[in-house]
Protein backbone atom coordinates (compact mmCIF):
# COMPACT_ATOMS: atom_id res chain seq x y z
CA UNK A 1 0.00 0.00 0.00
CA UNK A 2 1.47 3.95 -0.83
CA UNK A 3 1.65 5.44 2.32
CA UNK A 4 3.37 8.49 0.24
CA UNK A 5 4.75 10.14 -2.95
CA UNK A 6 7.61 12.29 -2.97
CA UNK A 7 8.80 13.03 -6.29
CA UNK A 8 8.17 15.78 -8.54
CA UNK A 9 5.55 17.48 -9.60
CA UNK A 10 4.60 17.24 -13.46
CA UNK A 11 0.72 18.67 -13.43
CA UNK A 12 -2.15 19.88 -11.43
CA UNK A 13 -5.66 20.39 -11.52
CA UNK A 14 -8.12 21.14 -9.30
CA UNK A 15 -9.14 17.81 -9.17
CA UNK A 16 -5.73 15.74 -9.72
CA UNK A 17 -2.18 16.02 -9.87
CA UNK A 18 0.47 13.50 -11.54
CA UNK A 19 3.63 13.28 -9.53
CA UNK A 20 6.89 11.82 -11.42
CA UNK A 21 8.44 9.36 -8.95
CA UNK A 22 11.90 8.09 -10.20
CA UNK A 23 10.45 7.82 -14.27
CA UNK A 24 7.01 6.93 -13.07
CA UNK A 25 3.93 9.47 -13.06
CA UNK A 26 1.72 8.94 -10.54
CA UNK A 27 -1.78 10.23 -11.00
CA UNK A 28 -3.03 11.17 -7.50
CA UNK A 29 -6.92 12.81 -7.11
CA UNK A 30 -6.76 15.50 -4.66
CA UNK A 31 -9.11 18.04 -2.99
CA UNK A 32 -8.93 21.73 -3.60
CA UNK A 33 -7.50 22.59 -0.05
CA UNK A 34 -4.57 20.49 -1.61
CA UNK A 35 -4.55 21.76 -4.59
CA UNK A 36 -4.02 25.29 -3.21
CA UNK A 37 -0.80 23.89 -1.58
CA UNK A 38 0.52 22.50 -4.46
CA UNK A 39 3.75 24.28 -5.77
CA UNK A 40 4.98 25.22 -9.45
CA UNK A 41 4.64 22.55 -12.09
CA UNK A 42 8.39 20.97 -11.79
CA UNK A 43 9.02 21.69 -8.64
CA UNK A 44 9.74 18.80 -5.93
CA UNK A 45 6.29 18.10 -4.31
CA UNK A 46 5.82 14.98 -0.93
CA UNK A 47 2.23 13.85 -0.35
CA UNK A 48 -0.15 11.43 2.05
CA UNK A 49 -1.71 9.02 0.01
CA UNK A 50 -4.74 7.05 0.43
CA UNK A 51 -4.81 3.54 -1.84
CA UNK A 52 -7.98 2.94 -2.69
CA UNK A 53 -9.39 -0.58 -5.05
CA UNK A 54 -12.14 0.27 -7.56
CA UNK A 55 -13.09 -2.18 -10.10
CA UNK A 56 -9.60 -4.24 -10.13
CA UNK A 57 -8.10 -0.74 -10.82
CA UNK A 58 -6.07 1.29 -8.11
CA UNK A 59 -6.80 4.91 -7.44
CA UNK A 60 -4.36 7.27 -5.38
CA UNK A 61 -6.37 9.64 -2.91
CA UNK A 62 -3.19 12.53 -2.51
CA UNK A 63 -3.61 14.62 0.64
CA UNK A 64 -1.30 17.92 1.48
CA UNK A 65 -1.31 17.09 5.41
CA UNK A 66 -2.09 13.86 7.89
CA UNK A 67 -5.18 15.50 9.19
CA UNK A 68 -6.49 15.53 5.64
CA UNK A 69 -5.92 12.30 4.90
CA UNK A 70 -6.93 10.71 8.58
CA UNK A 71 -10.40 12.88 8.00
CA UNK A 72 -10.56 11.34 4.47
CA UNK A 73 -10.06 7.93 5.98
CA UNK A 74 -12.83 8.15 8.76
CA UNK A 75 -15.22 9.69 6.40
CA UNK A 76 -14.80 6.63 4.07
CA UNK A 77 -15.86 4.55 6.98
CA UNK A 78 -19.30 5.44 5.83
CA UNK A 79 -21.63 3.46 3.79
CA UNK A 80 -22.31 5.83 0.76
CA UNK A 81 -19.55 7.87 1.68
CA UNK A 82 -17.27 7.08 -1.44
CA UNK A 83 -13.40 8.35 -2.07
CA UNK A 84 -15.15 11.06 -4.30
CA UNK A 85 -17.81 12.68 -1.89
CA UNK A 86 -15.22 12.22 1.06
CA UNK A 87 -12.49 14.88 -1.34
CA UNK A 88 -15.91 16.98 -1.83
CA UNK A 89 -15.96 17.70 2.21
CA UNK A 90 -12.64 18.35 1.88
CA UNK A 91 -12.81 20.70 -0.58
CA UNK A 92 -15.72 22.41 1.09
CA UNK A 93 -15.02 22.59 4.83
CA UNK A 94 -11.69 22.76 6.72
CA UNK A 95 -10.56 19.63 8.65
CA UNK A 96 -11.18 22.18 11.97
CA UNK A 97 -14.55 23.08 10.10
CA UNK A 98 -15.58 19.71 9.51
CA UNK A 99 -14.56 18.37 12.98
CA UNK A 100 -16.25 20.92 14.97
CA UNK A 101 -19.68 20.35 12.41
CA UNK A 102 -19.33 16.67 13.51
CA UNK A 103 -19.14 16.86 16.93
CA UNK A 104 -22.00 19.52 17.04
CA UNK A 105 -24.55 17.79 14.93
CA UNK A 106 -24.38 20.49 12.83
CA UNK A 107 -26.56 18.74 9.74
CA UNK A 108 -27.08 22.09 7.85
CA UNK A 109 -22.53 22.63 7.24
CA UNK A 110 -22.35 18.98 6.39
CA UNK A 111 -25.76 19.14 4.12
CA UNK A 112 -23.68 22.09 2.73
CA UNK A 113 -21.59 19.73 0.84
CA UNK A 114 -21.93 19.18 -2.56
CA UNK A 115 -23.74 15.52 -2.47
CA UNK A 116 -24.44 15.32 0.98
CA UNK A 117 -28.01 15.89 1.45
CA UNK A 118 -29.59 15.73 5.34
CA UNK A 119 -29.70 12.25 5.42
CA UNK A 120 -25.95 11.62 4.67
CA UNK A 121 -25.40 14.78 6.78
CA UNK A 122 -27.02 12.71 9.98
CA UNK A 123 -25.58 9.41 9.32
CA UNK A 124 -22.39 11.47 9.16
CA UNK A 125 -22.59 12.93 12.83
CA UNK A 126 -24.03 9.51 13.84
CA UNK A 127 -21.03 7.71 12.74
CA UNK A 128 -18.58 9.45 13.64
CA UNK A 129 -19.06 11.77 16.05
CA UNK A 130 -17.15 9.89 18.60
CA UNK A 131 -13.90 9.33 16.63
CA UNK A 132 -13.12 12.36 15.10
CA UNK A 133 -10.50 12.73 18.70
CA UNK A 134 -8.45 10.25 15.65
CA UNK A 135 -7.39 13.40 14.01
CA UNK A 136 -4.44 14.40 15.21
CA UNK A 137 -3.52 17.65 14.82
CA UNK A 138 0.03 19.18 14.13
CA UNK A 139 1.26 21.61 16.76
CA UNK A 140 3.15 23.90 13.65
CA UNK A 141 -0.03 24.53 11.47
CA UNK A 142 -0.10 28.70 11.25
CA UNK A 143 -1.94 30.54 9.14
CA UNK A 144 -1.57 31.65 5.33
CA UNK A 145 1.03 34.95 5.36
CA UNK A 146 0.28 35.36 1.83
CA UNK A 147 -0.22 38.49 0.79
CA UNK A 148 -4.66 39.56 -0.30
CA UNK A 149 -5.09 39.14 -4.11
CA UNK A 150 -7.16 41.40 -5.74
CA UNK A 151 -10.87 40.39 -5.54
CA UNK A 152 -11.07 40.35 -9.31
CA UNK A 153 -8.14 38.32 -9.77
CA UNK A 154 -9.34 36.12 -7.01
CA UNK A 155 -12.67 35.29 -8.38
CA UNK A 156 -11.21 34.87 -11.79
CA UNK A 157 -9.29 32.13 -10.33
CA UNK A 158 -11.79 30.65 -8.24
CA UNK A 159 -14.38 30.37 -11.06
CA UNK A 160 -11.58 28.85 -13.01
CA UNK A 161 -11.47 25.95 -10.51
CA UNK A 162 -14.81 25.50 -9.95
CA UNK A 163 -15.65 25.08 -13.77
CA UNK A 164 -12.35 23.09 -14.06
CA UNK A 165 -14.74 20.77 -10.96
CA UNK A 166 -17.71 20.66 -13.60
CA UNK A 167 -19.80 23.38 -12.60
CA UNK A 168 -21.38 25.60 -15.61
CA UNK A 169 -20.01 29.33 -15.79
CA UNK A 170 -23.78 31.01 -15.62
CA UNK A 171 -24.35 28.88 -11.69
CA UNK A 172 -20.67 29.68 -10.39
CA UNK A 173 -20.99 33.33 -11.12
CA UNK A 174 -24.57 33.37 -9.21
CA UNK A 175 -22.90 31.23 -6.45
CA UNK A 176 -20.57 33.71 -6.37
CA UNK A 177 -21.68 36.76 -6.11
CA UNK A 178 -24.33 35.65 -3.25
CA UNK A 179 -20.71 33.90 -1.16
CA UNK A 180 -18.88 37.13 -2.08
CA UNK A 181 -21.58 39.28 -0.60
CA UNK A 182 -21.62 37.54 2.43
CA UNK A 183 -17.77 37.33 2.79
CA UNK A 184 -15.91 40.28 4.96
CA UNK A 185 -13.06 41.74 2.67
CA UNK A 186 -10.14 40.82 2.56
CA UNK A 187 -10.36 37.05 1.96
CA UNK A 188 -8.45 34.70 0.07
CA UNK A 189 -8.84 32.53 -2.48
CA UNK A 190 -9.75 29.13 -0.93
CA UNK A 191 -12.10 31.10 1.51
CA UNK A 192 -14.47 32.08 -1.69
CA UNK A 193 -14.37 28.70 -3.76
CA UNK A 194 -15.53 26.83 0.24
CA UNK A 195 -18.25 29.60 -0.12
CA UNK A 196 -19.13 29.03 -3.48
CA UNK A 197 -20.04 25.62 -3.08
CA UNK A 198 -22.13 25.86 -0.34
CA UNK A 199 -23.87 28.33 -2.00
CA UNK A 200 -23.93 25.57 -5.29
CA UNK A 201 -25.05 23.45 -2.89
CA UNK A 202 -27.65 25.08 -2.08
CA UNK A 203 -29.17 24.88 -5.72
Amino acid sequence: MIASLSGILSSKTPQDAVIAVQGVGYQVFIALSTYFTLPDLNAPVQVFVSTHWRNDTIQLFGFATAEEKQAFSLLTTITGVGPKLALSALSTLSVPELCKAIESGDVETLGSIPGVGKKSASRIVLELKDKTHRIIFSDDQQPSTAPNEPTNFLQEEASSALINLGYRAPEVKKAMNLASAKMDEPYELEDLIRSTLRELAKG
